[in-house]
């Protein structure tokens, strides 16, 4: 309890430096004075989460290898948002990414993308902080006799009490920060483990690779959901709709002095990422094969699995220390960013700020900062009261369903120039994430046992195309 009180307060302090002098400006664009590589090494963070600290490992089990087809996929993703999008973000000098479709369409399309991103960024952050919090909940709280919703409302707070102010200027240092202790925390972990099973550093890539958990490509069946094929272009998609279509990600990368910056920002992150992944995957190969030798009774849940291992006295008080910090690190890198990411798009998507002086800026700022913060508590509690699935499960349905109708308009934008009927624009993003649900609900039977898994992004983005090209104007 102690480390994570000195943590927290090492974050207050950094929030307390970074945001002296700071005004709205700062708070939305850093004064776009940031240097790129503290941005590159915070967004590992940021992409990470509690999600792939604990997901990712405990889905070994059951999928193996699989996860790293969609970051390959991933990869190329990266590459088109470096070439094709952030040119588009520096060349109409945007803070929120979305007023590129009232520009391209009009008033009804924009709003519909923002509401898409609120919509898709408070459900899929608030799933990746409800992790956190269940974890901070087992390994201290329990035994504090603190319920669980007390120990969300001071999660969130925390959150709350170092981003209110210096806003991403603060988010770029702490989470280059958390970024350091979640990559140490997992280097770590895996020496631990890795002592435990009596094996050298060495030896450790052949162990890995040799054990029955390591397969990495599925060729064979085209309806499994973990085929190749399938992960691979999900991967690319997926990575352009959470990073280059979401205002999260690319509100950091804005901050760069210039786009040449920004560009070096993402090929360094892509490369960094990479290896992170495949440290974690690594480490859930290592987690299973330990319950193998060891006779260990797997969890019920696969996201129980890491948690259980690491704060059940296997690896020792290091591991455990060491494991809470990471999940801490992880999930507040992550969600730090989205609450004022959230709170920057609702600022300029929905009330204007730019358009008005300092004082009622702030004001407004601080009002909807606040109101995303408990909106989060909601949705956490909802999550515990409903959720049975492995979080990384859902937080991909999520984008499937709420990142598919910003792929579909920023697509049609960038790739067809006749416009739409745009007041028809917020009715075809509704139809398509319901027919997509359909579709996918009913696949096995209509399409011989074809199962969707998370290409349904993909489907989504394709119905809304389709449906933006039917609603086209004439010319």
């Amino acid at each position: 309890m102690g480390i994570l009180a000195a943590y927290f307060l090492m974050l207050i302090l950094v929030a307390q430096y970074t945001s002296r002098g700071a005004d709205t400006n700062t708070f939305f664009t850093a004064n776009k004075q940031s240097p790129w590589y503290l941005v590159a090494f915070g967004m590992i963070g940021t992409s990470i989460s509690g999600v792939t600290f604990i997901s990712v490992p405990g889905a070994v089990g059951k999928d193996s290898f699989s996860y790293y087809q969609i970051i390959l996929g991933n990869l190329v993703g990266y590459f088109i948002i470096a070439t094709v999008l952030l040119p588009l973000y520096y060349k109409l000098n945007l803070i929120s990414i979305y007023t590129y479709l009232e520009k391209r369409f009009g008033f009804w399309s924009y709003k519909t993308g923002a509401g898409f991103f609120l919509l898709a960024r408070t459900l899929g952050s608030a799933a990746r902080l409800f992790l956190a919090v269940q974890v901070l909940q087992l390994a201290i709280f329990d035994q504090l006799n603190v319920p669980f919703w007390l120990t969300s409302i001071i999660t969130i707070g925390l959150i709350w009490i170092y981003t209110y102010k210096g806003g991403v200027k603060t988010i770029i240092v702490t989470d280059t920060l958390q970024t350091f202790f979640l990559l140490t925390a997992l280097i770590l972990t895996i020496i631990l483990i890795t002592n435990k099973l009596n094996i050298n550093l060495s030896d450790l890539p052949n162990t890995i690779s040799s054990s029955k958990y390591a397969k990495m490509f599925f060729f064979d069946d085209f309806s499994y959901k973990h085929h190749f094929a399938k992960d691979f272009f999900s991967g690319i998609f997926i990575a352009i709709v959470m990073t280059g279509l979401d205002q999260d990600l690319m509100q950091k990368n804005l901050t760069c002095k210039n786009l040449g910056e920004a560009q070096k920002n993402m090929f360094w992150f892509c490369v960094t990422f990479a290896i992170a992944t495949l440290m974690f995957i690594s480490l859930g190969s290592l987690l299973y094969i330990y319950t193998d030798q060891m006779g260990i009774a797997l969890p019920a849940k696969s996201d129980q699995l890491y948690p259980m291992l690491a704060l059940g006295g296997n690896f020792g008080i290091i591991a455990a220390v060491t494991f809470l910090l990471g999940i801490t690190a992880a999930t507040y890198a992550s969600s730090d960013s989205a609450l004022t990411a959230l709170t920057t798009s609702f600022c300029i998507d929905f009330m204007n700020v730019e358009k008005l002086e300092e004082s009622k800026r702030n004001k407004i700022k601080h009002n909807v900062h606040l109101g995303f913060s408990a909106l989060f508590f909601i949705v956490i509690l909802i999550f515990k009261a409903f959720s049975n699935q492995s979080i990384i499960s859902v937080v991909f349905d999520i984008a499937g369903y709420t990142y598919g109708p910003l792929l579909g308009l920023f697509a049609y934008g960038l790739f067809l120039k006749t416009p739409v009927k745009d007041k028809l624009v917020p009715l075809i993003c509704v139809v398509a994430p319901l027919l997509t649900f359909i579709i996918a609900s009913n696949s096995e039977s209509w399409f011989g046992g074809y199962k969707f898994g998370f290409e349904k992004l993909i489907l989504n983005g394709l119905l809304t195309f389709i449906g933006l090209a039917i609603v086209r104007k004439n010319s």
